[in-house]
């Protein structure tokens, strides 16, 4: 079984109609899909796998090959231990955001240049993808967004870009490269490694490999669509399985909340037309509560999340 596929850009043909049933079909279904055709250069992707790629070696390997995680692991398997490492992640992980770009990577050539107009362009992505889930949903254009940015005047949503590694694991049955979990945030966009795989998602009980795919870019919904959608879009399970074969690259980027947003189920979603009313499934909360509680229960199940932060 694999990942639907959506061709983007036959949203602006004839085939509309059939591309937005297909997009629905995969944010009820699936949670996930891969984009391709999304109007992002391959010449620009292909610069950005190259000062990830250069800035994983000059600036970061080291320091992994030195890390906490390496050293549990060093001295599970000298003691010839059965047990598994169960709450550390076989990744090495650093965030993008416009707030912190005082902190970026400075020693790679390029790197700065490229990830911001990477970013630039997938911003843009991530508003198309969001005002498609609103037509599908029925709801106004950039409602979503709207609802992200929340309604103080210097409240915007937050877009982040998570730059990951996942190096050769020596004893891959030990750890994973990073534990099961769903995205607490809004739409995820990710440009996963096209030749080494390890991302699976949950589907129906099972685990499915994400497969590679050259310069395609994966959507998933997060926690707050699957709020914001009264529960008709679901945030899935996932996990990054480890290897001993093959350094494999993750940049995940996430159109967030503004943490002072109010986040709820759409209105249009719970009162009908016939005004029956539906009963939002989900509380309404402030996003900033949710991620204080997401923080401490991140590999934990989801809906315990949404109970506590019911009662705040």
């Amino acid at each position: 079984m694999a990942i639907p596929v959506i061709d983007f850009s036959k949203l602006e043909g004839e085939e509309r109609a059939k591309t937005l049933a297909q997009i629905a079909q995969c944010c009820e279904e699936w949670g996930f899909f891969q984009l391709v055709n999304h109007g992002i250069t391959e010449e620009l992707l292909e610069r950005v796998k190259k000062v990830a790629s250069e800035c994983y070696k000059g600036e970061r390997e080291e320091n992994f090959k030195n890390s906490r995680t390496v050293k549990l692991l060093n001295e599970l398997v000298e003691k010839k231990s059965e047990d598994k490492l169960e709450n550390v992640d076989w990744e090495d992980v650093f965030l993008l955001s416009d707030e912190n770009e005082n902190e970026w990577p400075t020693k790679t050539p390029g790197f700065k240049e490229t990830m911001k107009e990477y970013r630039y362009e997938l911003k843009k992505l991530a508003v198309k993808v969001m005002e498609v889930m609103d037509e599908n949903l029925g709801l106004p254009k950039g409602y979503i967004k709207k609802a992200f940015d929340g309604a103080g005047e210097n409240e915007t949503a937050f877009f982040g870009t998570k730059v990951s590694h996942y190096p050769p694991c020596p004893h891959p049955e030990k750890l994973t490269g990073l534990r099961a979990h769903t995205d607490a945030g809004g739409v995820i966009l990710l440009f996963q490694d096209d030749e080494v795989k390890g991302l699976q998602i949950l589907k129906d009980g099972e685990w499915i490999d994400v497969q590679p795919m050259k310069n395609s870019i994966v959507i998933n919904t997060g926690d707050q669509i699957e709020v914001l959608s009264n529960g008709r879009y679901k945030s899935v399970w996932h996990r990054v399985f480890t290897s001993n074969d093959g350094n494999r690259r993750s940049i995940a980027s996430f159109y967030n909340p503004s943490l002072k947003a109010t986040i709820e189920p759409a209105q249009e979603l719970v009162e009908k037309t016939d005004k029956q009313v539906v009963d939002p499934i989900y509380p309404k909360f402030v996003f900033g509560d949710y991620m204080s509680v997401y923080t401490e229960q991140k590999f934990l199940p989801k809906e315990p999340r949404f109970q506590a932060v019911k009662a705040k």
